[in-house]
């Protein structure tokens, strides 16, 4: 199957895109997130994919826009579903580029990290294909991330401490009650807005 595999980063692809190749798939890779802050993150996640890519022997789609005033605009006055608005943002616009390209499916490397919400994940994806009628391979990559770790690790590519929102490198530095309040206030916020 030829495959086109959305990747966050070099860290998260470096078990996902291996396992693909080995199971026979053809894949080629995309690198879109406009949700990472700053853009100096931006590009040393690209630089990440790249060196990845590059030992590998895989090409890569790097779009030339870094759209992050269109991510703003998504998850403005709605901040309690930013994480599903980001996947949506994100995998729509792969889904959009594997019907393009011909592809028989798409996927993404964030199905290999336990910290990201895989149902939520799997959920927008699936209906990202029906919308725009590519098909989304699923698979659960995440009995690999201590692997991709040692992986990223010994290839030395540059591993970040966040998601790549801004919000998310906030939560980093908060404990967990302080974590647990905020959440619950953007919960609140949004369904006294309606717009949870």
């Amino acid at each position: 199957m030829n495959i086109l595999v959305h990747m966050c980063c070099g860290p998260c692809a470096s078990y996902p895109v291996p396992l693909l190749l080995e199971q026979g798939h053809q894949v080629r890779g995309l690198y879109y997130n406009p949700n990472i802050h700053p853009y100096q993150e931006y590009q040393r996640r690209q630089e990440g994919v790249k060196q990845l890519a590059q030992s590998l022997g895989v090409e890569v789609i790097y779009l030339p826009e870094y759209d992050i005033e269109k991510y703003f605009r998504e998850i403005a006055f709605r901040e309690a579903q930013r994480c599903r608005l980001c996947y949506y943002l994100r995998l729509k616009r792969a889904a959009q580029i594997a019907k393009k390209g011909k592809f028989d499916a798409f996927t993404t490397t964030l199905l290999v990290s336990p910290f990201q919400k895989h149902d939520v994940i799997r959920e927008v994806a699936e209906r990202i294909s029906e919308e725009v009628g590519v098909p989304f391979h699923y698979q659960d990559f995440r009995p690999g991330y201590r692997e991709s770790v040692i992986r990223s690790k010994e290839m030395g590519l540059y591993r970040q401490q966040y998601c790549g929102c801004v919000f998310s490198e906030r939560e980093r530095f908060m404990s967990r009650s302080e974590l647990q309040k905020h959440h619950q206030s953007l919960a609140e916020r949004g369904q006294a807005d309606g717009r949870s």
